[in-house]
């Protein structure tokens, strides 16, 4: 292995190289920029792309692009070679500050949800100095923005750096109103937790759902899934390993903080970790973890699966959030301190997120939901669709005193016993944690724990930004307006705890009671994608947004229409691929084996006229029972697929049909498909098995 520091963001134009490579008076502009959001000058942006290209042609790049994030959950890059022209015929390496400050990809062939026709093709990138370039493949990779002709938003992280003023604007006034005179800025940090399938490349090809879908459609439980919890946590194998290795490498030479790597519940199931980062970078560097993983495994004739639910009866993957605020001065706002009942930063801060969590219930469902982490939500492995928060029993005891303006008694923290003196004793931590809680504060931090695997972590951080950004709005006007401020602080603590408790739940989330409880408490229980995505343009949503500059009405209609037209042609592929599998490969190969049982009994008769053949019998008559049964069943995702052209216009009721039709005529065929599974010889079946794909790689 290199040296873990000499490689580390060795590919990337951060802080350090810029510091070496810009003059003095450049640097202090482009930092005046990222930081205040001072205008920068073309001269500037041209002294600037003149560093950027010389050090990206020492490391060898040819090319520049401009690396977006567009509506389709992966990135986009349209990349330019450095040449120019020159005299006899030769050519230059050029790249000026107008090409490093804006770009013009086709913005009528990226999802507009109607923001662009397709006549009006013009959009535009822009630079984002905020995160740094790098190089990738031999590109440099500046990246941007990406919005229409007329400004509207067509990407994920132009909202989302909307979203980091807005919270920044709100925090600040509160912290002021608070005596904290010094903080200018506040910066939104973030470690998203990514989870992943690893499987053999050759076994995945052979299946087309996964080529197509990125999940089995059909697939029987094998002998052994992860009833013994025997691969959580354990010994990584060899060929896992050095994928690992390797992955590490390259993101660490991407300057990605990759820092913690194990076996996840399920078998062939992995999860990384990374360092916490500022939320824009941190989701530029998810994104390019994402894409890592799956160009790293694929050198290991391996495929990273990153759908939410690859596999039916064992753990799916998700992506944890960790979300917290700190001060420019590098004080995180929602470490409690020793006495956490007497920092009124902190509580104040925290009430904040209480208020916002239970005030937009409906937003956290809308910003996880899709076709896939549908699969997923409310199993075992994962939290349930209703929306609530963890807090801790010591924070519950604090917020409980507050409320009722009763003195509050610490609890001596306990030591740990192990029972064996050779072991140290330490201090145990105020409370336990809730694994089931979709949303969860960790010590310093809250973690959201409903995102699926493959999305992108900045829909639900723009979110997140924005209600918590609500809440202090509220906050701080009220305390503008108070007498006495350190009262009317106490009073907002004491009133929004009253108000707002509902959401706070430190049970078993996946138990009946508390989908019983959620509902005498008034919390939404918003099952599906097609359900939930329509609440974004509630009205109240749509004040909130555009109160906040996120989106305007515009581009929160645009994206509710995306979203529910991706989730109907996720579902229209999946339901294609599945009656193209049992048409050309299952049924054949069903009636293949059939033919060779019945050949075997008749073979038998033909030496022994009194030998019985029940068994062959039995076992022919219902193979061709649930071969026909399929037969029928395929016709039945074919009728509902067409009679999906009724919505046409309406996608609201498109997105419903293929979850309640649709979905239901595909669940009909799997069950029939796992059973001939499980009843047809390993030498017919046309597919790798369960069994094969997730203990195949050592």
């Amino acid at each position: 292995m290199s040296n873990v520091t000499e490689i580390f963001g060795s590919e990337v134009f951060n802080d350090t190289v810029m510091r070496s490579a810009l003059p003095q008076e450049t640097y202090d502009a482009l930092m005046e920029t990222i930081t205040e959001g001072k205008p920068m000058s073309l001269e500037t942006a041209n002294v600037v792309a003149s560093a950027m290209k010389d050090w990206a042609l020492k490391k060898g790049a040819t090319h520049y692009t401009h690396w977006f994030q567009p509506m389709t959950g992966i990135t986009a890059e349209k990349h330019d070679s450095f040449i120019s022209p020159a005299e006899g015929g030769k050519a230059i390496m050029e790249f000026s500050g107008k090409e490093l400050i804006k770009g013009e990809p086709d913005a009528s062939s990226f999802p507009s949800g109607g923001l662009r026709e397709t006549c009006e093709a013009r959009g535009y990138t822009a630079w984002d100095p905020s995160s740094f370039a790098f190089i990738k493949d031999g590109t440099l990779c500046v990246p941007t923005a990406f919005c229409s002709y007329g400004g509207e938003a067509l990407d994920k992280k132009t909202p989302l750096l909307r979203s980091m003023e807005a919270i920044n604007t709100q925090a600040v006034r509160v912290l002021k109103l608070m005596g904290e005179d010094s903080v200018r800025n506040i910066n939104i940090t973030v470690g998203p937790e990514q989870e992943y399938f690893l499987v053999d490349k050759n076994l995945y090809d052979m299946r087309e759902d996964l080529v197509f879908t990125g999940r089995t459609l059909f697939g029987a439980k094998p002998p052994k899934g992860q009833e013994l919890d025997d691969h959580y946590f354990g010994v990584i194998k060899p060929r896992v390993s050095a994928f690992m290795k390797e992955l590490d490498e390259e993101l660490w030479k991407l300057g990605i903080y990759a820092k913690t790597k194990h076996n996840e519940a399920a078998p062939a199931q992995h999860e990384l970790a990374p360092v916490f980062t500022t939320v824009n970078i941190a989701t530029d560097h998810n994104q390019l973890t994402m894409e890592m993983m799956k160009k790293v495994a694929l050198r290991h004739d391996l495929v990273c699966l990153l759908h939410e639910k690859p596999f039916a009866g064992v753990n799916g993957s998700g992506k944890h959030n960790n979300w917290s605020i700190s001060t420019d001065g590098g004080e995180n706002i929602f470490k409690p301190g020793k006495n956490p009942h007497d920092n009124k930063r902190f509580i104040l801060f925290l009430c904040a997120v209480i208020k916002a969590v239970d005030e937009y219930q409906d937003l956290l469902r809308v910003c996880i939901s899709t076709a896939g982490n549908d699969h997923r939500l409310g199993g075992d492995e994962a939290p349930p669709a209703i929306v609530s928060l963890y807090l801790g029993e010591q924070i519950e005891n604090i917020l409980e005193a507050l409320e009722n303006d009763a003195e509050y008694n610490e609890k001596k923290r306990e030591k740990m016993q192990s029972g064996a003196h050779v072991i140290p004793t330490f201090s145990k931590d105020t409370a336990d944690r809730n694994r089931t809680s979709p949303l969860a504060f960790t010590g310093n931090k809250f973690e959201f724990r409903m995102l699926g695997s493959a999305n992108s972590v900045a829909g639900p951080n723009t979110v997140f930004n924005t209600i918590v950004a609500e809440a202090l709005c509220q906050f701080a006007d009220e305390l503008e307006n108070a007498d006495d401020v350190k009262k009317a602080i106490d009073d907002i603590i004491r009133k929004t705890i009253k108000k707002h408790k509902r959401i706070i739940f430190s049970g078993n989330n996946y138990s009946e009671e508390w989908v019983k409880e959620a509902e005498k408490r008034g919390l939404l229980n918003i099952a599906s994608t097609p359900e939930a995505i329509p609440y974004l343009i509630d009205k109240k949503n749509i004040e909130l947004f555009t109160k906040h500059a996120v989106y305007n009405e515009a581009e929160l209609e645009a994206r509710c229409e995306i979203l529910l037209e991706t989730y109907a042609k996720t579902v229209n592929i999946e339901a294609l691929t599945m009656v193209d599998m049992i048409k050309k490969d299952i049924i054949p190969a069903v009636s293949s084996y059939t033919e060779e049982i019945s050949n075997a009994a008749l073979a038998k008769k033909a030496f022994v006229k009194s030998i019985d053949t029940k068994m062959e019998e039995n076992l022919v008559i219902k193979l061709s029972k649930l071969n026909a049964e399929l037969y029928d069943a395929a016709g039945a995702i074919e009728k509902a697929i067409s009679d999906s052209s009724k919505f046409d216009g309406n996608v609201v009721g498109l997105s419903r049909f293929y979850r309640e039709k649709v979905l239901e005529a595909m669940n009909k065929a799997r069950v029939i498909v796992d059973e001939l599974e499980v009843n047809t010889s390993r030498e017919y079946w046309p597919y790798p098995t369960y069994a094969d794909l997730l203990f195949s790689v050592n």
